[in-house]
């Protein structure tokens, strides 16, 4: 089994993003986790996985109407997935998420 984590920042306010919904998704469809990240930008409850593919999903556009922020309808991101995959076994993989209303970047971190 591998280790899972996931950090949210948003680069629009330069903080982290606090309720962002996410799921976790194995590569057949299943969703093994649904959640919302915590007041640090983070989803501490993210389950071990086994090596495979996976999908993360961030609802992006809750969250920055949540903040205030005008978006057009429909939003440029609404639902942000990143689609990765785990080859290691016994592994941790950190999949960050950085985002604005208009642009995101994502990279393995440690």
């Amino acid at each position: 089994m591998n280790t899972l984590s996931t950090h949210v920042l948003d680069t629009a306010h330069g903080t982290p993003a606090s309720g962002v919904g996410i799921e976790l998704i194995a590569e057949g469809g299943s969703v093994l986790f649904t959640g919302t990240t915590n007041a640090d930008g983070r989803c501490p409850d993210l389950p071990q996985v086994p090596s495979g593919g996976y999908h993360l999903r961030f609802a992006v556009a809750d969250y920055f109407r949540g903040k205030g922020v005008h978006l057009p309808e429909p939003p440029f991101l609404d639902v942000v997935q990143i689609d990765f995959g785990i080859a290691e076994t016994g592994a941790h993989y950190h999949v960050p998420l950085l985002v604005s209303p208009y642009g995101y970047s994502t990279y393995r971190g440690s």
